[in-house]
């Protein structure tokens, strides 16, 4: 417990002198590190077509459409105790009242989140909230864009944010390496299957695309939709 508070510590200081990197450096262009990026979007697109891509359509083609649902269920549900804590600090306290009965109701009734029983008792999904849209809550700017190999796109600010909310993922507390990236295994395959269906809608520069698609998505979500979206149709890429 006590090296766990540590590492959390270390991080929040580390991530807090990214972010005010970040803030500090708020500039006219997005992406300065356009050809760095671009390099980082074609190796994860060939992953993606050789690898991502073949897993999802071998996992939605063997799996039965409940038991493919139940599995997108059960990681939302995990991901509900990461919106618990960034609402609280955010202070949405009636979205962490509504996201903390979504969990409990669906990690009991719902067997373990299989099942979306929440929904049908009245406490709807939330678009959800992670650490990276409370810096921004907080007035933290996103700082450059950034592709990752093997994460994706994100920002100066989003990219650190996703440790410190690894940390309310019980998944990443399983003692047990093997378990532990196994579910981590089946999360990153149901996620991919789910955005199936997007794979048509990229047209032109694939890395604008995703860029700009990623860019206002957060930018929607930091402001809680108080902007002008062209991309609704897209929330989950």
């Amino acid at each position: 417990m006590i090296k766990l508070t540590q590492q959390l510590q270390i991080a929040l200081l580390c991530l807090v002198a990214m972010a005010s990197s970040a803030q500090s450096s708020e500039v006219k262009d997005p992406d300065p590190y356009e050809s760095f990026n671009r390099k980082s979007h074609s190796f994860n697109e060939t992953l993606d077509k050789y690898i991502a891509r073949p897993a999802a359509k071998i996992y939605t083609s063997t799996l039965p459409d409940p038991v493919e649902k139940g599995v997108v269920n059960f990681f939302s549900n995990l991901d509900e105790l990461t919106n618990i804590m960034n609402d609280l600090l955010q202070a949405k306290f009636g979205q962490a009242a509504n996201d903390t009965g979504r969990f409990l109701i669906n990690s009991t009734l719902g067997i373990g989140g299989l099942f979306d029983v929440a929904e049908r008792a009245g406490l709807p999904k939330s678009e959800g909230e992670d650490f990276g849209q409370t810096l921004g809550a907080w007035g933290i700017g996103e700082g450059p864009y950034l592709m990752l190999p093997l994460v994706g796109p994100s920002t100066l600010r989003d990219a650190p944010s996703k440790y410190i909310d690894s940390f309310a993922n019980p998944v990443s507390h399983l003692e047990d390496a093997s378990a532990r990236n196994s579910i981590r295994l089946v999360g990153l395959v149901s996620a991919r299957a789910e955005l199936l269906g997007l794979d048509d809608a990229i047209s032109g520069d694939s890395y604008l695309f995703v860029r700009d698609v990623y860019l206002q998505r957060r930018d929607y979500l930091v402001k809680d939709g108080a902007i002008e979206d062209d991309f609704g149709d897209l929330d989950d890429y």
